[in-house]
């Protein structure tokens, strides 16, 4: 039976250093394709992969739509496009903003979920707000196995609080114990079909969205509530 063979890992403020303290760590023969997404601030939007390929064995780039992945590289969502999987290749998706933010994680955990969640091993690093919560607990649901870091650890512990909120993950770890945690959960099998549970209609549709898909408002009633905003010029309110 084969590996858990692909790794994705969230992260936001505080997560350049964190990645590169996981990529100076990780083997060069890690059995794993290995995808990140980072909220990026403009100061390393152009460099990540850079800082990455020099901190550690594993090589870094930013995807490319269709890329195929292969084992021991580390694969980046660039600025401004959603990064999914989808089976053994990358999709890079304009669909909206999650947590106003695109790339988002919780997308990119989404279609793990959607395509291949028994191979899949997900993990929330340190940074503000609650980006990656939902999607990894998706993912949690379809057979991957899912990590946190612990909230006490993070440079920014909002994230990782979020998803501690949310449900309970697999294993709660510091960034220092996550390489050996990482090495010896890609080595684990994958889990059966059957863990994977079917996808729901509102899954596939949340990551056709998040390629670029038409969306449409009666779908999102199907989803969830709309938010009431007021409207500071008037006496009413605004769907």
């Amino acid at each position: 039976m084969s590996n858990r063979d692909i790794l994705a890992i969230g992260t936001s403020a505080g997560g350049v250093d964190a990645l590169r303290f996981l990529a100076s760590e990780l083997p060069g023969d890690l059995p794993a394709s290995v995808l990140v997404v980072i909220h990026l601030s403009a100061q390393f939007e152009s460099s990540l992969d850079a800082i990455l390929t020099q901190a550690g064995p594993l090589p870094a780039r930013f995807a490319d739509d269709r890329m195929k992945l292969q084992r021991g590289q580390i694969y980046i969502a660039p600025p401004s496009s959603h990064m999914l999987a989808d089976g053994d290749e990358l999709r890079l998706g304009q669909g909206p903003r999650e947590n106003h933010a695109r790339p988002a994680i919780d997308p990119m955990f989404r279609s793990l979920a959607l395509c291949c969640g028994p191979r899949a091993i997900g993990a929330v690093l340190t940074g503000a707000l609650g980006d990656g919560a939902s999607g990894l607990y998706t993912l949690h649901k379809h057979g991957g196995l899912t990590v946190v870091q612990d909230p006490n650890d993070a440079a920014h512990a909002g994230m990782p609080e979020a998803a501690l909120t949310k449900f309970r993950p697999d294993h709660v770890a510091s960034l220092a114990g996550m390489p050996a945690l990482f090495q010896r959960l890609v080595g684990e099998p994958q889990g059966s079909a059957a863990s994977s549970g079917k996808p729901s209609a509102d899954l596939v549709y949340e990551v056709e969205l998040a390629k670029g898909g038409n969306g449409s408002m009666s779908k999102m009633d199907e989803i969830g509530r709309r938010s009431l905003l007021a409207c500071p010029d008037c006496h009413a309110v605004m769907w």
